[in-house]
């Protein structure tokens, strides 16, 4: 077993094959809403792109919140989840701000707990790679190989090239999910607003759609006619409350 990540590494990813694992990455997570939808397409994403790689993990740590994990084969999510104990390779990696590995957990392991239920769920080779996504989200991608010795310092690079462009992707994922939650919030402000939600539910009569399509067109309205939003629910609820001309 190998903790130190120092050594030259001896073998190194070609450039072809380097663009086409970040292009798929990148293809994969760019235009996911949710953080944890982005974590699940990259450990799947990870499993089927590395060769000699069976299964991937990640292990995140958000602050205020318990640990989030996301695991490539349901059977082994275990191996990620601290809440079978912090003792772990990921955990390790998290704290030392270093990449760990493990090429064979037969020999001494410095997380014999975590290492016994590894080799009795198939796995025998890991490599743990810290991952910064923002200010209150850090983790670890963790890959994991069946056979004793599979995982090379090839591997070692690779999880360092995933960590450093899933902290990017992971960290704009995050972002797009606050946007949204903000936007939702923003939405609900409007809907229960006197004028706006008036508005909104003469549109819901009008077209038989639901509150959010309703504000939808209000929006494009107020965009197409270059006024604020307030003022075309204003317009809009006065044309309809005006008697009508016998």
């Amino acid at each position: 077993m190998n903790l130190d990540t120092r050594e030259p590494m001896i073998d190194t990813l070609g450039v072809l094959e380097t663009a086409a694992l970040l292009r798929e990455l990148t293809a994969g997570l760019i235009a996911v809403a949710g953080f944890d939808e982005a974590l699940d397409r990259l450990v799947r994403i990870a499993r089927d792109a590395v060769p000699g790689v069976d299964c991937c993990g990640f292990t995140a740590l958000r602050a205020g919140e318990p640990a989030g994990v996301a695991a490539s084969d349901p059977a082994r999510a275990e191996l990620d989840d601290l809440r079978h104990g912090p003792d772990t390779p990921a955990m390790t990696a998290i704290r030392r701000r270093e990449m760990i590995t493990a090429a064979d957990l037969a020999e001494e392991s410095p997380w014999p707990a975590w290492a016994e239920r590894a080799r009795g769920l198939g796995v025998h080779g890991v490599i743990s790679a810290p991952v910064d996504v923002d200010e209150q989200v850090i983790g670890a991608i963790n890959l994991y190989a069946e056979s004793a010795g599979a995982l090379t310092p090839r591997h070692q690079l690779t999880a360092m090239l995933l960590a450093e462009h899933a902290g990017l992707l992971l960290a704009a994922a995050r972002d797009r999910e606050r946007q949204a939650a903000r936007a939702d919030q923003l939405d609900t402000t409007l809907l229960a607003e006197g004028v706006v939600g008036q508005a909104v539910g003469v549109i819901m009569t009008q077209r038989g759609c639901p509150a959010p399509e309703a504000l939808d067109v209000l929006r494009s309205a107020a965009s197409s006619l270059d006024i604020p939003l307030r003022e075309v629910a204003e317009r809009l609820v006065l044309t309809v409350s005006r008697p009508r001309d016998n």
